[in-house]
């Protein structure tokens, strides 16, 4: 049970683990050991909330492909265990990004004092490099 928040969590059977060969270095570990792990998971076939669900499949992320299932592939560590740990907690940080509501900015103004008190250290600031100049 992969847990989202309070009342969230994804059953482990709606995630699919897969352990294969990794790439790159390692030398004859790489060969003979499938340390690396694949992970799959149906977003429109979940039991996410369907407010997840619209966000996840709106994203635009190379690991969500044209079916709508996430593909995550961890492959980091030496030992399958870290690799699927890995990779679980790059989908539950994916699921809560995308539930993750951002708040509007709202455009401000600087107040009149701020304003005067940046003019006034400006010219106190000129004052001073005139004062660095040549005397003639």
């Amino acid at each position: 049970m992969l847990h989202i928040s309070h009342n969230v969590a994804i059953p482990d059977h709606e995630i699919i683990l897969s352990a294969i060969r990794a790439q790159g270095a390692g030398g004859q570990n790489v060969n003979k050991v499938s340390s690396a792990v694949h992970l799959r998971f149906d977003v429109a076939r979940s039991s996410l909330p369907d407010f997840y669900k619209q966000r996840l499949l709106a994203l635009h992320d190379r690991r969500l492909n044209s079916e709508g299932v996430i593909v995550i592939k961890a492959q980091s560590h030496r030992s399958q265990e870290k690799n699927r740990a890995e990779a679980l907690a790059r989908l539950r940080e994916m699921i809560v990004d995308a539930g993750r509501t951002v708040k509007k900015r709202r455009p401000t103004k600087p107040t009149r004092g701020s304003q005067q008190k940046r003019l006034d250290s400006k010219t106190r600031h000129g004052r001073t490099k005139v004062l660095r100049g040549k005397i003639y």
